[in-house]
């Protein structure tokens, strides 16, 4: 293993340990992928003894190239040198109370730190110290379950779990990141334990979450979360999209399992979070909208106005950003069946023009959004959307470089409106305003100064007469 330490950080660590006479290893996740032949730029150290001393000794080896942060309250350290992040800490032992997932520490020996990782597969250790350099310390079979692609607690695994409970999503996350199985006794003991993620703070579950939704294929993470007890807890919405329902011979596909392939299908096309967010809540207010027509069948009717307004609730309840970021998704929701809509109609001009004020600098987003929502299992279906959205593509192109739409605004303002007609500012000012910006979008005149103030001027008296007469 020691030309997968061949850094000069580690030859430093190396010097330093054997200096103060205390055993050092490089241990968890930088050495698991060494193994995955994944790169990593965070470097976990543990030490027999103080982290911090080791530190400090480090870094005044590596001088004004790093530098030093030290939590005393954790006993831990961290040394950024270039491009990496070395945290030091003392090895433990850790035991727990029942309503808390903070642990009552002790110094510990390096078998101590080992007992209480999460995985196995994180409780692989190198020796770092000069005599037994590169020295792989294994206890608990971690290199087989990574041969054979498990997840596995490395004690009993009710106990992992009841200590801190945050490691049941941790395993999931490992699950859907590295395409991992969960062992069964582990998979059984995380439903088991599912109530304990109640101690969990929402901030914490909702990092898990997004490093979920950033991995190559996150509906392995939200189908073990609903086959483990979890999403019912912590994501009670997206769990009422599950079941399909048949009525008087006509039914509707399963909405939960619809949703994880429009996300898994966008994840080909996009890393950005918060569009894979929009992929996930595209259809989040079906549930509430779904009725059965005797004429029409299934039908959910407004379900992205309504799934819209869902979101800020929960955003909010999950501790997820309510500002611009939900905005965003929010307005994904909203807008992701009108593309749809248009593609199977006449594609007129001032629909599109509709769409791209509305859509904005985000109509390439909701586009792609909305080619992922194309999940049929008829093959000529398929391929008959996705060349209609070919033409609804090529449509907005022109139309944009025709007309100029995208986040418009009147080109006649509401303060020329007020000088021209003599007016305060009143309710008429808008609705002037938004006359000229409807004429612009269906197309009666042009997105021009000239033509929008020479159409305001035959339109404008009429709706103030209409205006102060109901005042």
């Amino acid at each position: 293993m020691k030309e997968h330490l061949q850094h000069k950080i580690f030859e430093i660590i190396s010097e330093a340990a054997d200096g103060m006479g205390c055993e050092c290893y490089v241990i968890g996740g930088f050495v698991r992928d060494i193994f995955l032949k994944r790169a990593s730029k965070d470097i976990d150290v543990v030490v027999v003894g103080s982290g911090i001393e080791l530190a400090t000794r480090v870094a005044e080896i590596l001088g004004k190239k790093s530098k030093l942060t030290v939590f005393k309250n954790f006993g831990t350290a961290q040394i950024k040198h270039k491009d990496l992040e070395v945290e030091f800490v003392g090895a433990r032992k850790e035991s727990y109370q029942r309503d808390s997932r903070k642990p009552i520490v002790e110094d510990g020996t390096l078998e101590d730190d080992q007992n209480r990782r999460d995985f196995t597969i994180n409780a692989l250790a190198l020796c770092l110290n000069k005599d037994r350099f590169g020295e792989l310390v294994d206890p608990f079979g971690g290199l087989t379950d990574l041969q054979n692609f498990v997840i596995r607690t490395p004690l009993n695994p009710d106990i992992t779990f009841s200590d801190d409970p945050l490691r049941m999503m941790r395993g999931i996350r490992f699950s859907a990141q590295l395409g991992f199985f969960l062992e069964g006794n582990t998979f059984d003991a995380i439903a088991r334990n599912k109530e304990r993620i109640s101690i969990i703070s929402k901030e914490r579950i909702a990092d898990e979450l997004n490093k979920i939704m950033l991995s190559r294929k996150p509906s392995v993470g939200f189908i073990l979360l609903e086959k483990t007890g979890l999403l019912e807890l912590i994501f009670p919405e997206l769990l009422a999209l599950k079941g399909a329902e048949t009525k008087d011979g006509v039914g509707h596909k399963d909405n939960f399992y619809h949703t994880l392939a429009v996300l898994d299908g966008i994840c080909q096309t996009t890393d950005n979070l918060w569009l894979r967010w929009s992929a996930l809540l595209h259809d989040i207010g079906k549930p509430r909208t779904k009725r059965f027509d005797t004429r029409l069948g299934w039908t959910f009717h407004n379900h992205n106005f309504v799934g819209e307004k869902m979101i800020p609730e929960i955003f909010r309840r999950m501790k997820l950003p309510t500002n611009e970021k939900m905005k965003y998704v929010q307005k994904m929701v909203s807008l992701h069946m009108r593309p749809i809509v248009l593609s199977e109609d006449e594609v007129t001009d001032s629909a599109v023009r509709r769409l791209l004020f509305d859509a904005g600098d985000d109509i390439e987003d909701l586009m792609t959004l909305c080619e992922a929502d194309i999940t049929s299992k008829n093959p000529e279906k398929v391929k008959r959307f996705k060349s209609n959205f070919q033409l609804v593509r090529r449509k907005l192109k022109e139309i944009e470089e025709k007309d100029r739409v995208r986040n418009f605004q009147p080109p006649v303002s509401g303060l020329e409106i007020m000088q021209i007609f003599n007016l305060p500012a009143c309710a008429i000012v808008g609705d002037i305003k938004m006359r000229i910006k409807d004429a612009i979008l269906d197309g009666e005149i042009p997105n021009e100064y000239e033509a929008a103030k020479e159409f305001m001027m035959k339109v404008a008296p009429a709706m103030i007469d209409e205006f102060q007469k109901n005042s």
